[in-house]
């Protein structure tokens, strides 16, 4: 039987951390939302959201606008957000109607208020080993496997998916902890084989319970950042959980193991836009 890495419990350890260290801030920090449209599942992330801020005690300012908004309006929304001196952080929802550039909408928001760490800036700031915001999915794979006591270092790191949120910078990050990475895509060739090499298997391909039991080596550890609902409306992620239990030594549980981290991730970045902000010169 599998440890379950239980992301919802050390999500809410870290949030108790970041509350603390904010009450003993003599400045409050600011997390500006835009959602486009009204998206069921959008809505549903943008509560979540403002509710993580509410526990933490981070100011929530949650701003909606239509679907009808044009690009040029959105991206004016933005430069009013960037020039305010009461927002620390900002973040748009994706995803994004069909009429708008999610690029230059991401492009727009001020590097230094980047708390979702998609910014250009960031992204090579990541890749150079430079500060700057993390994105908040991968820096929450690490920290769960960091605060499940899994050692990183000099273990071999299979990350399935390329993405720019999730599976290219899970990979830099676990290069950064001195792992070994091999990153696989669609057009991997041997695919099992290489996945049964890992000794932490991380997927993100966005196909419901692709991943089974030939894919993962006796004892590895899984992390399943997938999430999606199956015919009969079950919440279930990449991996098919029934039958890699049985091989893994831990696993990621769907929902409640890196969709927490994120989150938390996003407080945390919250936090340190507020702090930067902060100690620049008036």
């Amino acid at each position: 039987m599998s440890v379950l890495l239980n992301g919802k419990a050390i999500a809410a350890t870290i949030k108790e951390e970041l509350k603390a260290q904010l009450s003993a801030r003599p400045y409050t920090a600011t997390l500006a939302v835009i959602l486009v449209g009204s998206d069921p599942a959008s809505s549903i992330y943008v509560k979540n959201k403002h509710r993580a801020c509410e526990q933490v005690g981070i100011r929530s300012l949650v701003i909606t606008l239509p679907d009808t908004i044009s690009q040029a309006g959105l991206l004016a929304e933005i430069e009013t957000l960037n020039q305010r001196d009461d927002v620390d952080g900002i973040l748009v929802q994706l995803p994004l109607p069909a009429s708008i550039d999610s690029r230059a909408v991401i492009q727009a928001i001020s590097p230094a208020k980047d708390v979702d760490g998609f910014h250009p800036e960031n992204v090579g700031a990541l890749s150079m080993n430079h500060p700057g915001f993390l994105p908040c999915t991968p820096a929450g794979i690490i920290e769960l496997l960091k605060r499940s006591n899994i050692e990183i270092a000099g273990k071999e790191c299979v990350v399935l998916g390329r993405s720019n949120i999730v599976g290219k910078p899970v990979a830099q990050l676990l290069l950064r902890e001195n792992a070994t990475v091999t990153l696989c895509h669609s057009q991997t060739k041997h695919l099992p084989q290489i996945c049964q090499r890992a000794d932490i298997l991380i997927v993100a391909i966005g196909k419901p319970r692709a991943i089974d039991s030939r894919y993962v080596k006796p004892g590895a550890v899984v992390v399943d950042v997938g999430i999606h609902r199956d015919s009969e409306g079950q919440i279930c992620g990449d991996v098919d959980f029934s039958a890699v239990e049985a091989v893994a030594g831990a696993i990621t549980p769907v929902p409640g193991g890196v969709g927490p981290m994120t989150i938390a991730m996003l407080m945390q970045n919250c936090l340190i836009a507020a702090e930067r902000h902060a100690s620049r010169p008036a």
